[in-house]
């Protein structure tokens, strides 16, 4: 029999980690190593036990996760990465993909859901939902829309303004939940509007809605 799969937690709700190895605890195929609540006792954990995946929250302790991915794939190659965040996949997966990560769920999922996630991507797959894979595969085979990019071209921090705009959230709100000046905040949402093509503040706000709405791409739709 071969040994089981060893698992790093990586996630600041330690109900999360609990429950998660728990569920874990209860398959043959997985064991639980080591857990973490932050970058930084991240990187020692993994360090020092060497696991074979590491599930991974999009947001530890208020800090973003995403360049904790780029680090982990640059220290241990060879490593497994699944993100599991309660961020939509539709603005983060792409980006995280480019990074290093293997897959991608979303926290609502249910745990058979979870499972099957993380055996693909310790078998060596790439993992998203159906939904976001023939996006993916749509995008590649058209390519990108003239005089516009895609969302994976995006910066980390455009992507918590547009994702803050998809919530409603005006200009003043978003420079106090990010902790910006409102001139930067106005600056990040021309940046996504020249990357995106979209022509005005009212497109903007039309795109986020629609992506929130109903998961659209909205790349050149606009």
């Amino acid at each position: 029999m071969s040994n089981p799969t060893a698992v790093v937690l990586v996630d600041d709700h330690p109900v999360v980690r609990d429950g998660l190895a728990y569920l874990l605890g209860e398959q043959p195929d997985f064991e639980v190593v080591g857990e973490a609540e932050d970058p930084d006792s991240a990187l020692e954990v993994i360090g020092e036990m060497l696991p074979d995946v590491v599930v991974l929250d999009l947001s530890l302790q208020g800090r973003d996760a995403i360049p904790l991915v780029g680090e982990m794939r640059e220290r241990w190659p060879d490593l497994k990465i699944l993100v599991l965040s309660m961020h939509d996949e539709d603005l983060y997966a792409e980006r995280l993909l480019e990074l290093g990560a293997h897959g991608y769920v979303m926290k609502q999922e249910n745990p058979g859901e979870f499972l099957r996630a993380l055996r693909r991507v310790v078998s060596g797959e790439i993992h998203v939902s159906r939904a976001m894979g023939e996006r993916l595969l749509a995008r590649m085979g058209r390519g990108a829309p003239r005089g516009a990019m895609t969302k994976a071209s995006l910066t980390d921090r455009e992507r918590d303004v547009l994702q803050l705009v998809a919530r409603g959230l005006g200009t003043r709100e978003i420079s106090e939940r990010l902790d910006m000046s409102p001139k930067t905040v106005d600056s990040h949402r021309r940046n996504i509007r020249d990357k995106l093509g979209l022509a005005t503040a009212r497109d903007l706000v039309r795109y986020a809605v629609r992506w929130a709405g109903d998961g659209a791409d909205g790349e050149g739709s606009s």
